[in-house]
């Protein structure tokens, strides 16, 4: 029991700080939306999303998937704002995967310092956790921020077809996950943590 209580507390810190990275690159590239609404905040609170908070996880650990994430309530973006609107839009999508693979390399080098024990398994955790959030987010399915990249560089006419399929975006996912589809997830995140702990 409480592994899954540390195991979600790391999920969760690690999804709000992948938030907190779209919302800061987004306001250094001109749009302050995220922190006039307050979302450039470690405050939990701010952070929850019944859906990819707490139902994902909870539909994921009922079907039994190999896999175990969450997402959290996505900052507000303008792209109105943006002295550049496609390279912002391109570094705000891939500003959270980015904070989730350094907190990945983080957590693999911490564990340096404590090779053995439970605290160290709980490192080990966090950087796993932290790579499979950062190659699941890069997914490119609406809403997962893969999908912000694709949209900026697909023609008009082809990008409102796409931005369609957000409605239906977490339950492709949950059906990707019932039927294997990110299985790829869990040995890739797991390649690298060792790579990173054995550097």
């Amino acid at each position: 029991m409480a592994e899954i209580i540390i195991f979600l507390i790391i999920v969760f810190f690690s999804v709000i700080i992948h938030e907190i990275s779209h919302g800061y690159i987004a306001f250094k590239n001109g749009d302050p939306t995220a922190k006039y609404m307050g979302r450039l905040t470690l405050n939990p609170i701010s952070h929850i999303d019944p859906i990819g908070t707490l139902l994902l996880p909870f539909i994921l650990i009922i079907i039994r998937s190999p896999i175990l994430i969450g997402i959290a309530k996505p900052v507000p973006i303008n792209p109105y704002y943006f002295r550049n609107y496609k390279k912002g839009m391109i570094s705000v999508g891939l500003a959270g995967s980015i904070s989730n693979i350094l907190l990945g390399i983080f957590f693999a080098f911490l564990y340096k310092f404590f090779p053995s024990g439970t605290f160290s398994e709980y490192l080990k955790m966090g950087s796993f956790i932290n790579f499979i959030l950062a190659f699941f987010n890069l997914i490119p399915i609406p809403p997962l921020d893969g999908s912000r990249v694709v949209l900026v560089l697909l023609p008009y006419n082809l990008r409102i077809k796409y931005e369609t399929i957000e409605r239906y975006g977490i339950f492709i996912v949950i059906f990707m996950a019932m039927i294997g589809l990110l299985n790829w997830l869990s040995p890739l995140s797991y390649s690298l943590m060792n790579f990173f702990i054995n550097l």
